[in-house]
């Protein structure tokens, strides 16, 4: 394989080269941290590229291989992480200029365990600014450019920068956050895979926080396999995070490859099947074509508490509470937000703390609800997003235009975080304009082996990834 091509392989095909011999780590850093510098001015997706630690990562991975020190899979597999997760010595700006002196003294855990598994941090995406926006504009630092448009459209948020990089070809591997869509939505516009675990089964020790309850640290990659390494990597109880301490070992990898055959998924109606652009609907259908002819059982049900999930939180009322609690702890009062931002904390602010009580015990309930209702069904599907990436100029060119934008690229996706489940979006085809669509998968609270099961039978069946998107400069 020529290294000219290396850039669009997903992580199975360069760990099977590294482990065979024909690819060396360092190799493939120089031609990434060549390609960040040629092409990252055009899509503006690193907040820090950081090339001497990245080379001397990856010469350390080489030499451990050399004498015998095999990490796994992931040995020697580039990484970036989003600019709230915390990398020891290097700046977490949270999309802010304000943290542009706010060092981390340490590896976030999930950081710190992927290092374990030997990936090699290359550098830092960016993020919305305090990860708060769907769309994935920041005003503030940069918005990156999606990919897949000449155009600058938006490559959706908040993880803008770690979905940008993997679609662009700049690293393999990128983690992200998902407090309502944050991981998800970013995957499906740029065109990537992008997993949601549960909430509690990936420690968020080292991560800016925007929402106790609900927030979730995930991998964006070129492959559902890929997916599953990193979460295999990075899950399981962490003593910095006490609420991963009912986090049970997992494994995602070894029946990801068994198929679908005989599996119940469900066509999810409701607030998840409807206010689908016509495209989306269409590659929806088309994808449960795909999953009857390999096998599953496929039905159709309401999800009616997808509707009273969300009449639960009116306003995001739970993420905006808590993350007003956690801007007062952290952050001095002359911190000069986005407006998209200050109106969101300041919905939390002024929030009413029955309603804040009565959404948290609602969406708790419902949470309880769904494994009973879903007890006939293996997993659900439905569209990522009702629409596919637009442009900047286009979503933010007026504040009701912000905040339509904002509610529709994330009304598929909250669900899974208001009802505890875990979810997994894959490209599913294209729109009319060539813009990616994404399918979303879930599944009750750890059910993150089925999605990808599910979803890998899917991705092997299409054979669909991005094939190489020109470059642009």
């Amino acid at each position: 394989m020529s290294v000219t091509d290396l850039h669009w392989q997903p992580v199975s095909v360069l760990s099977r080269l590294i482990h065979e011999g024909s690819l060396s780590p360092v190799s493939l850093m120089e031609h990434l941290l060549e390609r960040a510098e040629t092409l990252d001015p055009v899509y503006g997706a690193f907040a820090a590229v950081c090339p001497t630690r990245a080379l001397d990562g990856a010469r350390a991975a080489e030499l451990a291989l050399r004498a015998g020190h095999d990490a796994g899979p992931l040995h020697g597999i580039p990484f970036a992480a989003k600019d709230i997760i915390d990398v020891q010595g290097l700046v977490t700006t949270a999309g802010s200029r304000m943290l542009l002196d706010n060092v981390a003294d340490s590896d976030a855990t999930v950081v710190a365990r992927l290092r374990r598994a030997g990936m090699v941090l290359m550098g830092k995406t960016r993020t919305v600014q305090f990860a708060l926006g769907a769309p994935g504009i920041n005003r503030d630092l940069g918005t990156p450019k999606n990919p897949w448009a000449e155009v600058h459209h938006v490559p959706g948020g908040s993880s803008s920068g770690s979905a940008a990089a993997v679609a662009a070809g700049l690293v393999p591997v990128a983690l992200g956050t998902d407090t309502g869509g944050s991981v998800r939505i970013p995957a499906a516009l740029c065109g990537v895979v992008g997993l949601k675990p549960t909430a509690t089964q990936v420690s968020r020790a080292g991560v800016f926080p925007l929402s106790r309850t609900l927030d979730s640290v995930g991998p964006l990659t070129r492959g559902v396999m890929d997916a599953a390494w990193v979460h295999q990597a990075m899950h399981g109880a962490d003593p910095r995070d006490p609420t991963t301490a009912t986090a049970w070992p997992q494994d995602v990898v070894s029946g990801i490859e068994a198929g679908v055959e005989g599996l119940r998924v469900a066509v999810a109606g409701g607030t998840l099947g409807s206010d689908n652009d016509p495209d989306v609907a269409r590659a929806v259908e088309a994808a449960t074509e795909t999953f009857a002819e390999l096998g599953a059982r496929v039905s159709h049900i309401p999800f009616a508490e997808a509707d009273r999930a969300l009449s639960a939180n009116p306003r995001l009322l739970i993420s905006s509470v808590e993350a007003a609690l956690a801007h007062e702890e952290r952050l001095p009062g002359t911190i000069q937000y986005d407006d998209t931002v200050s109106f969101r904390l300041n919905e939390g602010r002024s929030a009413r703390g029955v309603d804040y009580v009565r959404a948290l015990q609602a969406c708790a309930s419902l949470a309880r609800e769904i494994r009973y209702s879903l007890r006939d069904v293996d997993v659900v599907i439905s569209a990522t997003t009702p629409a596919t990436a637009r442009p900047v100029s286009e979503v933010d060119s007026s504040p009701q235009s912000y905040q339509h934008w904002n509610a529709r690229y994330s009304r598929h996706t909250v669900i899974a975080n208001l009802l505890g489940m875990c979810a997994v979006t894959l490209p599913c085809g294209l729109d009319s304009g060539g813009l990616p669509i994404g399918l979303m998968i879930h599944a009750p609270a750890g059910g993150e082996a089925r999605v990808l099961r599910v979803a890998h039978a899917f991705e092997s069946a299409r054979e669909w990834r991005n094939p190489g998107i020109p470059d642009q400069g």
